[in-house]
């Protein structure tokens, strides 16, 4: 079995950012240096998903995402935040860490399965906290592709 999105070392960072309109726009960045994509178009189209409510899940994690028609499959970008930041999560509790996802235009339940298995990831408490306590984007890249290629399996 393959993994249900693809996320590239280059694709992890820590950033240091001060509104949710920072957070769409570093994403889009990230996604068009790594994935060779569009980033007025990734902007977009994650701003248009935003618009229909927030992405902010809770406990301190969004999930931006959207869909590309030029993708051949899920691609995923992780940034923790130096600081939380508002994202307007359905919580009321700003975000530490954001995990932004583009699939293709016609991947429904790929899609879906991507966000799921995402979502599962960030709710685990212990992952979540590794996530904050890694030292460097380096080794939450690590983090991230031990549990990618695992569930995978």
């Amino acid at each position: 079995m393959t993994a249900l999105f693809t996320i590239d070392s280059l694709a992890v960072q820590i950033v240091h950012v001060e509104t949710k309109q920072q957070i769409v726009a570093l994403l889009a960045e990230r996604f068009a240096a790594v994935y060779s994509l569009d980033a007025s178009e990734v902007l977009e189209r994650i701003e248009d998903r935003e618009k229909l409510g927030s992405t902010g899940f809770g406990r301190g994690v969004a999930i931006p995402h959207a869909r590309i028609a030029s993708l051949a499959k899920p691609v995923a970008v992780f940034l923790r935040l130096e600081k939380p930041v508002d994202f307007d999560s359905a919580d009321g509790m700003p975000i530490d860490c954001a995990f932004g996802l583009l699939s293709p235009e016609q991947a429904g339940a790929t899609h879906l399965q991507a966000l799921a298995a995402i979502s599962r990831l960030m709710r685990d408490e212990r992952m979540h906290d590794a996530l904050l306590a890694a030292p460097d984007a380096e080794a939450i890249y690590g983090l991230l592709v031990n549990v990618i290629d695992r569930d995978a399996a």
